[in-house]
C-alpha cells in the first residue's frame, strides 16, 4: 500500500479503518463505522476540543400516560426523563453477549402518581438479576439498602421529582445477565 495526502476532505459510504497488520493477520485498532461510531483499542487525544454531548431524551418515558417500552443496546449512554404520571414499564434489552458496558439514566421530572410505578424489567425472567445499590433520597442519613436477587427494579407510587436510577449491564453470556443499579429516590426503590 502506498503513502497518499489529500487536498479535502475523505468520504467513505462505509466507514474508515486504521489497522496494524502482524504475519499478515490485520487487527483494527481504530474503526469508524458506516454511521459515524468511533470504536479505538488506543487512547484518542486531541489538540484541540473534544465535544462529547450525552444524549438526552425527552420523549419515551415523559408522555403523562402510561409507556412500555424496550431499551436497546443504540439507547447506550442516553439519559431518559420519566413523567410518572402513567405506569412505566421499561424492558431491558434482549440477553445479548454484546451488552456488557452498555448503560443507561433516567430522572424523575414529573412525580410517581397515586396507584401507578415506574418499573425496570431484565430480559428471560428468574435468569438475570439486579445488584442494586439503593438509597433514600432525604436531608438525613439515606439508610442505602442492598439487593442482589430479582429481576424487576421498582420506583413505587409517590416517588419524588429529582429520583433518579442508573442501569450498567456487567455480564451477559445470552442467557443469563446482571446487571448493576445505583439508585438514589424518596420513598427508596425496590428490586423482586
Amino acid at each position: 500500500m502506498a503513502n497518499s495526502t489529500f487536498n479535502g476532505p475523505i468520504r467513505s459510504e462505509g466507514g474508515f479503518k486504521q489497522i496494524s497488520l502482524s504475519n499478515g493477520v490485520a487487527t483494527d485498532n481504530f474503526t469508524i463505522d458506516s454511521s459515524g461510531n468511533i470504536d479505538s483499542t488506543g487512547n484518542i487525544a486531541s489538540t484541540g476540543n473534544i465535544t462529547i454531548k450525552q444524549k438526552i431524551d425527552n420523549s419515551t418515558f415523559n408522555t403523562g400516560g402510561a409507556v412500555t417500552d424496550t431499551l436497546t443496546a443504540a439507547e447506550s449512554g442516553t439519559i431518559f426523563t420519566i413523567d410518572g404520571t402513567g405506569d412505566i414499564v421499561v424492558n431491558m434489552p434482549a440477553l445479548s453477549t454484546s451488552n456488557p458496558g452498555i448503560t443507561y439514566e433516567f430522572i424523575v421530572t414529573t412525580a410517581v402518581g397515586g396507584g401507578k410505578t415506574v418499573t425496570f424489567v431484565l430480559p428471560g425472567a428468574g435468569v438475570s438479576n439486579w445488584f442494586g445499590a439503593l438509597s433514600l433520597m432525604g436531608g438525613t442519613a439515606a439508610n442505602p439498602a442492598s439487593d442482589v436477587a430479582g429481576d424487576t427494579l421498582t420506583l413505587p407510587n409517590s416517588t419524588v421529582v429529582n429520583s433518579r436510577v442508573k442501569l450498567t449491564c456487567i455480564s451477559d453470556d445470552a442467557t443469563n445477565s446482571t446487571w448493576k443499579v445505583e439508585a438514589l429516590s424518596s420513598p427508596i426503590s425496590t428490586i423482586a
